[in-house]
């Protein structure tokens, strides 16, 4: 740690903290130097001349992690966009020492440099993994407009990494998400079905974990994911109660949902590994007070003590019962109403799913149009409308 007025433009840490840091990696024999900062290009170079190691900065030690967690192609197409965007900005080459050379005398001198092809190479690749990346959104948002053509609403959970997230997602929907003590276990969303008490049948998402300081790169490149969390009617925010930092975590995950423009969405706080603390600590009302009294009152954020909470241990299963009774009462109501929609008499997929979900009035047929009156629930009402 290092306090000084302003961060040093050559260095970030200035010349004396850089030879006392030089040091501390001869003594040590280190074989990187992490800085829990981002480093603009200069300084990142600067320091690895005058430290002689390998430097990597907060972005690129996240990125690294994602890499080795990406199983699906989704996944490794945003983690490699991420990367990407990452490097570009810091290619370093020789200069004209790695120029390719005209072809003889009378031509114009050097030609195109070794740096200013890789960057071409590297714009070239961006822009075609950004347009993979753009099918796959296309592909998640059709299936989204499939399952919304259903009336079943949709929970996301949501979370700092490694706050417990898939083993609730893996105990409540008896799916086989991979769960792990690790940071960014998950990184591309699962969406499997679940019944409430009430008999209603919702469907849950698994979403990637979020942390303090997010890149905005990656903010970027996981915009898919990140969608999943938009789309939903209802926000499980799980917190891991066992750790010291559960208030200062809340915070970076109200502060993420906020940027990405879910805030307004309802939420529930799961207060997770209650089968890790004290019986007495592990009270609902006390441990979001414990939230709230180390919580940031960033404007304009919900805060915890507006939210209902439910402590749970997703190992064990303690509190699953009261967490489903919560998502049923939280979840909005889906009232039935009695409208007329005017369709295209060949629009068979839109009348089936009328009759399924719905109770048809009456049916008239004018032209190449049919006219139904129909008792449908209301989600579904609107899905509809939206449509034609």
């Amino acid at each position: 740690m290092q306090t000084r007025p302003a961060p040093e433009a050559a260095t970030l840490i200035g010349q004396g903290k850089v030879e006392e840091l030089a040091a501390a990696v001869v003594s040590g024999e280190a074989d990187v130097v992490i800085f829990d900062q981002d480093l603009s290009p200069t300084q990142q170079r600067n320091l690895e001349k005058l430290l002689d190691t390998k430097v990597i900065d907060r972005t690129q030690l996240i990125l690294d992690i994602f890499a080795s967690r990406a199983r699906t192609r989704e996944g490794r197409l945003q983690v490699e966009l991420a990367q990407l965007n990452y490097l570009l900005p810091r290619l370093a080459g020789r200069g004209v020492q790695m120029s390719r050379l005209g072809g003889g005398i009378g031509t114009r001198g050097p030609g195109e440099t070794q740096l200013e092809t890789d960057r071409r190479r590297i714009a070239k690749r961006i822009k075609r993994v950004e347009d993979e990346l753009e099918g796959v959104r296309s592909g998640r948002a059709l299936h989204r407009r499939r399952r919304s053509a259903v009336p079943l609403a949709t929970l996301a959970l949501a979370g700092y990494t490694n706050a417990g997230k898939s083993t609730l997602f893996n105990r409540l929907t008896r799916a086989t998400v991979l769960t792990d003590a690790k940071m960014f276990a998950t990184l591309d969303p699962t969406v499997r079905p679940l019944v409430l008490p009430t008999r209603r049948r919702v469907l849950m998402s698994d979403t990637v974990g979020f942390i303090r300081n997010l890149p905005t790169t990656l903010v970027k490149a996981f915009r898919a994911t990140l969608e999943e969390v938009n789309e939903a009617a209802l926000i499980l925010h799980v917190v891991d109660a066992s750790s010291p930092a559960a208030a200062e975590h809340t915070t970076h995950v109200l502060k993420v949902l906020s940027e990405i423009g879910a805030h307004e969405i309802p939420q529930i706080l799961v207060l997770n590994k209650v089968d890790l603390l004290d019986t007495a600590d592990a009270d609902p009302a006390t441990l979001q007070r414990r939230l709230l009294a180390g919580l940031g009152s960033a404007e304009g954020d919900r805060q915890p003590g507006e939210m209902r909470a439910v402590a749970i241990s997703a190992a064990t299963g303690a509190g699953i019962d009261q967490l489903l009774t919560a998502i049923d009462e939280a979840l909005p109501l889906d009232p039935v109403v009695r409208t007329t929609l005017d369709l295209d008499q060949g629009d068979g997929a839109t009348l089936a799913m009328l009759h399924e979900f719905g109770r048809v009035l009456e049916t008239r047929y004018v032209g190449d149009r049919v006219e139904v009156e129909v008792e449908v629930p209301e989600s579904l009402e609107r899905r509809l409308r939206q449509r034609s």
